[in-house]
């Protein structure tokens, strides 16, 4: 029997991908590993969204070609670049785009029983999640990543996404339940809903937005202590699900809105909604005083003025987010920007980004400053050896936000949600006593 392993790159919803493509393989039989050094197939399921995400998986590709193992190249890479790929890296074994997940076992067993190069990529991909299959969480823990829908309507002028992942496609209400429930008993306190628009979920098998009802259908659960939600899109949060978001009690009051720019030229050249964000945040702050907002912004788009930039600067200086990430713009063929002029060059970007980041941290310092002498609740995500526990605010993501750092010599478990009083606060962690 041959042994198989996979690498995981890119975010939360490839992780979800990879899971799929891990179940399907023990559903039918195929012995795992975590340990691409003693597999014989190393599948490698890539990230496409922007350059430096692709050079990533590229780089995986070639490590472990030249360990000797046979690679199977699935996800973004093989969809972005389709037959091209396969002239570029001849020594991969077989190449499934991102909807092919029900094809990994039959590419499998290509790979293993035939020479030739095995080649599932649809032209038009279209997702559906494979209810059948029951995750193989690659990183167990606190929390559990749901998919509640993939896929983009929309056409936002940097993102190649809606080529690589295609329309808008929801699972059921009745699924998630079902997936929430199952993660509930298997130990996940929290469950984070993801999609590229969680806001749109429903829109296309209920005819409207349907978020609101999922979250009430979740909040029933009563294993689950909380529900995160991930990638609102500005235009719909509206305030009936806002209201939502503060009523129900186990969806903790965390708002994630990619808002990308502020400046009315910058937004018509990406393709997003023009909105005065100002009011669209003092809107979240009004109906969810707790609210911690966390959003991204892109610099360096082409065509941003110092006009544009000194705007962005302005309102981040202004707004005081709990939260920001900065991106340099990442020029990507195919989509609405590539051939937009003037383009920023590329050290204009770096430094515009060090700008906005070195704002940022002072402003989260600040924030977090603010925390001390207060209460907090925190989900446990682990305890270090001399018993330090490591954990998470309800104003932190995984991986993309900060930690709280807790004292306490009670016993404490990964999951269990604590109450801890702040004592000290960097940038971007928590210092924290356990409060009994």
């Amino acid at each position: 029997m041959k042994t198989i392993a996979l690498i995981s790159h890119g975010c939360a919803k490839n992780l979800v991908d990879s899971e799929l493509i891990l179940g399907k393989l023990a559903q039918n039989g195929f012995k795992i590993t975590l340990d691409e050094s003693k597999a014989d197939i190393v599948i490698i399921n890539t990230c496409s969204f922007i350059h430096d995400a692709e050079k990533e998986s590229v780089a995986s590709v070639f490590d472990m070609i030249q360990a000797g193992k046979k690679i199977i190249i699935t996800g973004c890479l093989a969809q972005k670049h389709k037959k091209e790929l396969q002239s570029l890296i001849p020594e991969a074994s077989a190449f499934l785009g991102t909807s092919d997940i029900d094809k990994i076992v039959d590419a499998v067993n290509h790979v293993i029983n035939q020479k030739d190069v095995y080649y599932n990529v649809n032209e038009s991909p279209v997702y559906n999640y494979p209810e059948n299959i029951e995750r193989q969480q690659i990183t167990m823990g606190a929390s559990s990543y749901i998919k509640i829908a993939d896929g983009c309507d929309f056409n936002c002028g940097y993102c190649i996404i809606p080529q690589l992942r295609g329309p808008y496609k929801s699972r059921t209400v009745e699924n998630i339940i079902s997936e929430a429930k199952l993660s509930a008993q298997k130990g996940s306190s929290e469950i984070i809903l993801i999609a590229q628009d969680t806001t749109g979920y429903g829109k296309d098998i209920y005819g409207k937005p349907s978020l609101i009802r999922l979250l009430s259908e979740l909040n029933k659960i009563d294993e689950l202590n909380w529900i995160r939600i991930l990638y609102t899109y500005p235009s719909l949060l509206t305030d009936d699900l806002l209201n939502t978001i503060n009523k129900l009690d186990k969806v903790v009051k965390y708002i994630d809105v990619p808002l990308q720019h502020v400046s009315e030229h910058m937004l018509k050249l990406m393709n997003r909604p023009v909105m005065d964000y100002s009011k669209l945040i003092e809107k979240i702050r009004k109906i969810i005083p707790s609210a911690a907002i966390r959003t991204t912004f892109i610099t360096g788009y082409p065509g941003e003025t110092e006009d544009d930039f000194n705007q962005l600067y302005n309102f981040i200086q202004t707004m005081k987010l709990d939260k920001v990430g900065i991106f340099e713009y990442s020029r990507e063929k195919n989509t609405l920007s590539y051939n937009l002029k003037p383009q920023i060059t590329a050290k204009e970007k770096k430094q515009r980004k060090k700008v906005l980041m070195e704002l940022q941290q002072k402003i989260s310092l600040s924030v977090n400053k603010n925390l001390i002498g207060k209460k907090i609740d925190c989900i446990v995500e682990t305890i270090n050896q001399d018993g330090t526990v490591i954990a998470r605010s309800y104003k932190d993501a995984p991986e993309v936000d900060g930690l709280v750092y807790i004292n306490t010599s009670a016993p404490v478990i990964p999951g269990d949600i604590i109450t801890a009083l702040v004592t000290r606060a960097d940038a971007y962690d928590l210092y924290a006593n356990y409060c009994l």
